[in-house]
């Protein structure tokens, strides 16, 4: 699909069935999801700008590439989404955090809004908004209204699997916001649950049901 980029990697594909299992233990599902974060973080960075700036080596003085512009942020849609960003937090450590609290209604199947912080100046850096899901997109829809509302423009999402209904919908609603994703399932079933998908992210990271 346009404007999405699935993260093929050897070890993100194995990292990602093993999470799909369902005998996986809530320890197992929250140390592999902190350890294939980083790997989707690795790639969702990829293209970062760079400049040059002059050190001093213990050889010599040289001039050597370093990250430019302001800090990233992490966007993180909870409570899931927390799973994600502390394995990209060990990647990159300096990244500012926001935090947005959307949850889907079982019923309507529509987000609803409950908490938002983020860092300031978000005009002027890389948002990276993550969630292990891409289900109907919904939540995902409403966090990026509200991080363009505070001034966002250069935003990526980044998730661990996504269905088709939820890709055109987000895009539908966000053509400007590249989803980075592990695998795009097959489709959502009637309770918006994703086919074949890992069950719900935030109930396996934390035991809950």
């Amino acid at each position: 699909m346009d404007g999405v980029t699935v993260i093929d990697h050897p070890l993100v594909q194995h990292k990602l069935t093993i999470m799909r299992k369902k005998e996986t233990s809530t320890a197992g599902f929250r140390r592999l999801l902190r350890e294939i974060s980083t790997l989707l973080c690795y790639e969702v960075t990829r293209d970062l700008e760079l400049t040059m700036e002059r050190i001093e080596t213990p050889m010599m003085e040289t001039d050597a590439p370093i990250l430019e512009g302001k800090k990233l942020v992490f966007a993180s849609i909870l409570r899931a989404g927390n799973g994600l960003l502390e394995g990209m937090l060990e990647l990159v450590p300096s990244a500012r955090v926001s935090h947005i609290g959307v949850y889907r209604d079982h019923e309507t199947l529509q987000p609803v809004e409950y908490y938002f912080k983020a860092p300031e100046s978000l005009s002027e850096r890389l948002v990276i908004v993550v969630d292990p899901m891409l289900a109907t997109g919904n939540s995902s829809i409403a966090a990026i209204d509200k991080l363009k509302e505070r001034g966002a423009k250069n935003i990526r999402f980044l998730c661990l699997l996504a269905a088709p209904e939820g890709i055109l919908n987000f895009q539908s609603a966000h053509p400007d916001v590249a989803i980075f994703t592990a695998a795009i399932d097959s489709h959502l079933n009637e309770k918006g649950y994703i086919m074949p998908g890992l069950g719900d992210a935030g109930d396996r990271m934390y035991g809950t049901k």
